[in-house]
């Protein structure tokens, strides 16, 4: 089973990432759990949402503990919440920053690194710093875990109007192609 958590401010769309890569995921054969959590219910507001996927019935319906991904839609989160506490060895790093992935901080037992400048894309996109599509593209591109074609046919599904759709196509097309992956075993950036 992989288990993954999401954190992110209120109205970023951690909440709503989770539930369109969970339809993505299940429209690539797994079985899948989504789980979000809400604190304060306000704009701003730390938020968290956790999925579980794998090819077996999933019973958990708890908060994770020990991820095996973080996807971090907020640059500035990590100096108010520590989004690594439990982190798997070998797990998977994703972040939105406009900083070179040189310049960020993160433990040394994860496998791999995906950044992109989601809020720049954001702003070009949507007009607004709502990163949750980009980051899915983002999560596409670093873990190679599910497609951006089951991206978008699980947006399809979402109550986006035509053009807000069209607009979060794009979002998740650019944040996969702007992504940049460091794999960590090898040192290597692509």
């Amino acid at each position: 089973m992989f288990e993954m958590r999401f954190h992110g401010r209120g109205g970023q769309g951690a909440v709503m990432a989770s539930k369109i890569l969970a339809k993505a995921l299940v429209e690539e054969g797994h079985v899948v759990k989504a789980i979000p959590s809400f604190g304060f219910e306000r704009r701003g507001a730390p938020v968290s949402a956790f999925l579980r996927f794998g090819d077996k019935e999933i019973r958990q319906v708890t908060n994770i503990y020990n991820p095996d991904c973080i996807v971090c839609l907020d640059p500035t989160l990590s100096k108010s919440v520590d989004i690594f506490e439990g982190i798997n060895d070998n797990a998977i790093f994703i972040q939105a920053t406009k900083k070179d992935i040189s310049e960020l901080s993160f433990p040394d037992t994860l496998s791999k690194v995906g950044t992109c400048d989601a809020f720049g894309l954001a702003m070009e996109i949507i007009g607004r710093p709502i990163t949750n599509t980009i980051m899915l593209g983002v999560f596409a591109k670093t873990t190679g875990l599910v497609s951006v074609g089951s991206i978008n046919k699980a947006m399809e599904s979402v109550a986006f109007r035509d053009a807000a759709l069209n607009k979060n196509i794009t979002a998740v097309k650019l944040g996969y192609e702007r992504t940049t992956v460091l794999e960590l075993k090898g040192k290597e950036i692509s």
